[in-house]
């Protein structure tokens, strides 16, 4: 969420409580009100500020210098704000300043901060997790395919198609038993209620 100027003008308008004298005036945090903080040893100081400054002027010119200042406060977080905080900058930043930032993890730089440090790997851990999990489906998937051409059978392609498409483990394995017995490579989807 980003701070609006106008929408913070808007709700700073005085209110008349309908009684001679009263009115109240709301106190709002808009953008005018926040610091752009650029500085790692600010943002180390105040990395509240550091996350509100990139929610009110992440998407400005000043977006990426703000990032790199959070990453430099990231350090000093505990895990779980390290966390919050990163998610809350990171979806504040302008598109170009995101890149910039991914630029820089991906171009072998050293993080100075432990939130960055976590959250590349993180991020590759993760994505080497998909990447194994997806081998293991396709390889399962023409595992089944090949039982059944091997046998001579004719492999329709609604049937290619549905194998190739499963995200079941269990689905496939059971698959690739049936496939060693089934006199008609379509009836390994109908046993299976497919």
């Amino acid at each position: 969420m980003t701070i609006d100027a106008g929408i913070a003008r808007w709700c700073a308008r005085p209110i008349d409580a309908g009684h001679p004298g009263l009115t109240l005036t709301p106190l709002v945090l808009g953008p005018a009100g926040v610091p752009v903080v650029t500085d790692a040893g600010q943002a180390r100081a105040a990395p509240e500020v550091v996350v509100l400054s990139a929610m009110a002027h992440g998407r400005g010119e000043a977006g990426e210098a703000i990032g790199v200042a959070f990453l430099g406060a990231a350090a000093g977080l505990d895990e779980e704000r390290r966390a919050v905080y990163g998610d809350l900058v990171l979806s504040s930043l302008n598109a170009a300043a995101r890149r910039t930032l991914e630029a820089i993890m991906k171009s072998g730089y050293e993080f100075q901060s432990e939130f960055a440090r976590s959250y590349v790997a993180k991020g590759v851990e993760k994505g080497l997790e998909q990447g194994r999990q997806q081998g293991l489906l396709e390889g399962k998937a023409q595992a089944v395919l090949a039982v059944l051409e091997a046998r001579g059978l004719e492999v329709p392609a609604e049937v290619r198609e549905r194998v190739l498409a499963s995200t079941d483990t269990a689905e496939l394995d059971r698959w690739i038993r049936r496939a060693a017995s089934v006199g008609d490579a379509r009836e390994l989807l109908a046993t299976t209620g497919s």
